[in-house]
């Protein structure tokens, strides 16, 4: 499977940041769900989803202080890469 991500290092913290479908950062179940399978991939880093809606706008979900981050920048400035999981 491919996912479109970045694994990003700010401020001395490394996070991942994975797209995923709005019908996954609208339900905290299934965001929980997804993050928990995601981890195995990004081992010891907390996990970002991000999704857009109709317009385009990014929706975020995971740690606060991470997301208030990724709210102040521009969705080009993401270090974006296709990863290949399994």
């Amino acid at each position: 499977m491919k996912i479109q991500g970045a694994v990003i290092i700010e401020q001395g913290v490394t996070f991942a940041i994975v797209v995923v479908s709005q019908t996954v950062t609208n339900y905290t179940s299934r965001a929980v769900r997804v993050r928990a399978h995601l981890s195995q991939y990004f081992r010891n880093m907390p996990i970002i989803l991000m999704s857009q809606d109709s317009n385009g706008t990014p929706h975020y979900y995971g740690r606060k202080d991470i997301v208030a981050f990724l709210r102040s920048i521009r969705l080009d400035q993401i270090p974006w890469k296709e990863y290949h999981i399994y």
